[in-house]
């Protein structure tokens, strides 16, 4: 799908075409967005850029080198952003093609960071003068998403700490489940801030920007050692939640044993006693008398109860 954007007076509007687009009309564009590109919508943009797009598998190299570099085609970036599916999060690669009079974005996948700047553009509320200043407010617009999904992992973390230390009858299990998945997602959160820093990093280095493009930068790099601050906070809470969760399980399991082990302990005299009444000796004075058989009884009884009432004047009960 291919999106096409202007800017009209200061501000960013989006450019619906009824035909297929034309060279003439990419040529005249500030911003175009292709995701999930089709085979004829590629090759109109590398007639354009007279170069190749990136491809899916060139997108998500890690390599520094393969992420931020310059050629003929202009700046390019290959950023992470935060992409949510079936309650998890994952991160998901947009390719950044800046140049002079454009911006360019390949991307694999809806994301709600380019949904949100859609709808805000449509309302007029995306102010721009050129492409590196729309690149600036992708990036304002980004580092916003991931402190929202902060603040969600932050309200799930308090109902986590609830269930494990406060609720009673907790399924502990499904806590530990829950605290996997805010960690996964926190660190997820911080993977795309790390990103994020070393994006603006590099756009700093090799764009022509003046003193308030310079600041706008700054801010967010402000925003993004704040937030990294605050995951650092998340993982610490979520590592106590988790080590506080293994240790109430290893309590009940604890528990279980003791008390294996006490009812152990209780039957084991009244055992010996049934044993040794068991024993097939031709004199045993008890198999003659009358009372023979309710003494073993009752001494069964009091050899089982006797150890009882100790651990219970002890507390071990």
């Amino acid at each position: 799908m291919l999106r096409l954007f202007e800017i009209e007076r200061g501000r960013v509007a989006e450019l619906f075409s009824e035909g297929a687009v034309t060279e003439e009309q990419l040529s005249e564009t500030v911003w175009i967005d292709l995701q999930e590109p089709q085979e004829d919508e590629r090759a109109l943009l590398e007639q354009l850029l007279r170069t190749e797009l990136p491809e899916s598998e060139d997108v998500d190299e890690i390599e520094a080198s393969a992420r931020y570099f310059i050629d003929a085609a202009g700046v390019h970036i290959h950023s992470l952003f935060l992409t949510q599916s079936e309650g998890r999060h994952d991160t998901s690669t947009v390719a950044f093609i800046l140049q002079p009079e454009r911006l360019i974005t390949v991307r694999d996948s809806e994301l709600a960071d380019f949904r949100l700047l859609r709808m805000r553009a449509r309302r007029g509320q995306v102010e721009a003068r050129s492409a590196q200043e729309l690149t600036v407010q992708v990036f304002e617009q980004k580092v916003e998403n991931l402190a929202d999904a902060l603040e969600d992992i932050h309200v799930e973390l308090g109902k986590a700490s609830y269930l494990v230390l406060e609720k009673e009858d907790t399924d502990l299990e499904d806590a530990i489940d829950m605290l996997a998945r805010l960690e996964d997602s926190n660190g997820k959160i911080q993977l795309c801030l790390m990103d994020s820093r070393r994006s603006i990093t590099f756009l700093q280095r090799h764009i022509q920007i003046d003193s308030e493009l310079q600041e706008s930068f700054r801010d967010i790099t402000r925003d993004i050692d704040t937030l990294m601050a605050h995951t650092g906070f998340l993982f610490n809470k979520i590592n106590f939640l988790m080590d506080s969760t293994q240790g109430f399980i290893n309590i009940k399991q604890t528990n279980i044993i003791k008390m294996f082990s006490i009812a152990a302990v209780v039957f084991l005299p009244p055992t010996t006693v049934a044993s040794i009444y068991g024993m097939n000796f031709e004199h045993m004075p008890e198999l003659d008398w009358l009372l023979g058989y309710p003494f073993s009884l009752g001494l069964i009884v009091l050899s089982g109860i006797a150890p009882y009432l100790y651990f219970k004047k002890k507390g071990w009960l």
